[in-house]
């Protein structure tokens, strides 16, 4: 089970072959001071690279500096620089996750001897090793395998099988369980010495539910421990002198659980792992993030002792661990290690970004004709609506670019939740107009006709990159969580004319409208919560008919509420979505949700089924301000009658409510 292909790069050869030379770059501490029985070895990791080879954010359709292999590779070459010998690896997650590699997968295809942007990429930077993610299965196994037959390097993952046996070394895996690189490798002294670098890969079990439609009785996943400890005896059998653990799988807990998720703090205890690069969790290690916790030292960049790092996602950083390597007779044992993450980009004061790094050209060029289709993908049609997607009065009724979201939610975790232990619990679906004027100004409104709908639109859908989450709830938290969206809205005494509605220190994305039950708003009470999620007014309630099915929600009843993971982990400070009652955690994103539903459904309908309202309050009216476009709409707005008041403040436009 070895594969050989690239030696490991010695720094002296590869000066000898581009234009750095050594007065440019400052060698690492370890290489200067290798002594002539040891070696600096350097580890270079990209993770959740997510298909994002240009810095460009297809769903905005601009430019964007924060993303990019293109832009992580143009420091490789110096990095490489800086060490005496090195090696490039991919921790996973990159063949899925933004209209690139939907356009290859749903519009272009994968025939035999095509190669796909992503492996071209990689193949033009040169890798040594990579690993399979949890996104790698979203598009079938048959695609998978089209996909990587284009690889100038070895693909490993040991715990996805296609036939499992007592043993996980007697499995039949669907790659090689691990790589074993032979490699030469310089010491101090420039004298060169052979050693045997065994990469083997991880991917999180859960992918026999995330993608259970493509891998249900073709494939199947085991624990990552389980198979770590079968498989880390056997590397070292064939000889492997040092061994590096590919972790698609984030940083959790330091305790086993079986078939946890982030396994990779327990997945560093394994005997025989001298090091580790991680991924999955789209976070940065070592960071603070993960200060004081069990098993983790930040300062040191180590899980449970060992070396580990975790380089960001969508190429946002490259990962390193520097290795001093002490041969001691036939044997290789690791002296010392440090672990960094090194940034493309910064973020300033202001909130502006400044690119640190430029583009590696050859990568560019390398998928430039693949680059121009997806943009030509992404600014056409995938799908229709037969209602137009504006939020212009997504804070006063309920509106379709809400209504889409919640749809494409609830789809999504109906189809999820098969198979647990959640299933046949009736499921409802949050969300929040995120396009909604206030400090956007008067035309910061989402705002799509009825007809085409094409990628890019999605964006003016669900601005932010959140992932799908789904927790479990109370009757009496399915209140509380509405009572806190209400605090949107200023008391309002019965009588009153032309009072201001909206309270202007709410933000709109605090404003969850909640799809599956039907209940109205009673402005007449004073709001429990302040905008912070702060309690002002306990027992204070403005929710009332709160109906399922047409019958009262009790506070005993029970339901599954499909939101994003800001919600879901206490964002906005919800009752029910505190963090303590999330029962799934989606690999993919809201916005990705949205278009793989448009794609499916063809034609959407995504027209407001009024589920809430304002309680009637006599002879009141109230004021609101939204963008001067909304005239053209007022008439199709149901479960309200609005009036056109005139004109606003600073271009808005100002409309009147009847309660």
């Amino acid at each position: 089970m070895s594969y050989s292909s690239r030696r490991v790069i010695s720094r002296r050869q590869f000066l000898a072959t581009t234009t750095a030379s050594a007065a440019a770059i400052t060698l690492h501490p370890f290489s200067a001071a290798a002594a002539n029985n040891q070696a600096h070895l350097r580890i270079m990791e990209t993770t959740d690279i997510h298909v994002h080879v240009f810095p460009y954010d297809y769903y905005a359709d601009k430019p964007r500096d924060t993303v990019g292999l293109s832009r992580t590779a143009s420091i490789i070459n110096d990095i490489r620089a800086e060490a005496t010998n090195s090696l490039l690896v991919d921790n996973g997650d990159f063949l899925q996750g933004n209209p690139m590699g939907d356009y290859i997968a749903y519009e272009r295809g994968m025939k035999d001897g095509d190669s796909h942007p992503i492996i071209t990429a990689f193949n033009t930077v040169g890798y040594d090793a990579a690993t399979l993610g949890n996104h790698e299965f979203n598009y079938g196994l048959d695609f998978l395998e089209k996909a990587l037959a284009g690889a100038d390097f070895p693909v490993v993952l040991a715990n996805v099988v296609k036939e499992k046996s007592a043993n996980p070394r007697d499995d039949k895996t669907l790659v090689k369980p691990y790589a074993i690189l032979d490699r030469d490798i310089e010491l101090g002294d420039g004298a060169k010495h052979p050693i045997k670098i065994g990469v083997i890969g991880f991917t999180p079990p859960q992918i026999m539910n995330w993608d259970r439609k493509h891998l249900e009785g073709n494939v199947q996943a085991r624990d990552i421990i389980e198979t770590a400890q079968a498989y880390v005896p056997e590397m070292k059998e064939q000889g492997c002198d040092l061994i590096l653990a590919l972790s698609h799988s984030g940083i959790g807990d330091a305790d086993h659980a079986e078939g946890m998720e982030n396994a990779s703090v327990v997945l560093a205890g394994v005997d025989g792992i001298d090091a580790l690069v991680t991924g999955h969790n789209h976070l940065v290690f070592p960071s603070p993030t993960f200060a004081d916790r069990p098993g983790i030292d930040v300062d040191k960049g180590t899980l449970m002792g060992k070396p580990a790092v975790m380089g960001g996602f969508w190429g946002s950083h490259l990962g390193l661990l520097d290795l001093l390597l002490e041969r001691d007779g036939n044997d290789w044992r690791v002296l010392t290690t440090t672990s960094e993450a090194r940034p493309i980009s910064k973020r300033n004061e202001d909130r502006t970004i400044t690119a640190l790094v430029g583009d590696d050209d050859k990568v560019l060029d390398s998928v430039a004709t693949d680059h121009d289709e997806t943009l030509a993908y992404v600014r056409r049609a995938v799908g229709k609506t037969s209602a137009p997607l504006h939020s212009y009065f997504a804070l006063v009724a309920d509106d379709p670019s809400v209504q889409i979201v919640s749809i494409a939610q609830k789809w999504y975790i109906q189809e999820m939740m098969k198979g647990t232990a959640h299933e046949g619990l009736p499921i409802l679906s949050a969300a929040a107009p995120f396009k909604a004027g206030g400090r956007g100004g008067p035309e910061y409104y989402t705002d799509v006709p009825v007809g085409d709908v094409a990628i890019k639109n999605v964006a003016d859908l669900y601005l932010y990159p959140n992932t799908v989450r789904a927790v479990r709830v109370t009757g009496a938290q399915v209140r509380g969580w509405l009572e806190r969206s209400a605090g949107m809205f200023n008391q309002i005494e019965a009588g009153s004319k032309d009072a201001i509605l909206l309270n202007p220190s709410f933000p709109s994305y605090n404003f969850d409208v909640m799809d599956g039950v039907t209940y109205q708003i009673d402005l007449s009470q004073p709001s429990r919560f302040g905008p912070n999620g702060e309690e002002i007014n306990p027992g204070a309630s403005r929710i009332i008919n709160l109906e399922f099915n047409g019958a009262p929600v009790t506070d005993e009843m029970e339901f599954i509420v499909a939101t994003n993971n800001y919600r879901a982990s206490g964002g906005g400070a919800f009752p029910g979505a505190l963090g303590d009652t999330i029962v799934f955690e989606a690999p993919d994103t809201n916005r990705d949700v949205i278009v793989r539903y448009i794609v499916e459904q063809g034609t959407i309908d995504p027209v407001a089924d009024a589920n809430w309202s304002f309680a009637p309050l006599g002879d009141t009216t109230v004021l609101f301000e939204t963008g001067p476009k909304a005239r053209d709409y007022m008439g199709e707005v149901k479960g309200v009658t609005i009036e056109d008041a005139g004109e606003g403040v600073d271009g808005f436009a100002a409309f009147r409510i009847k309660l």
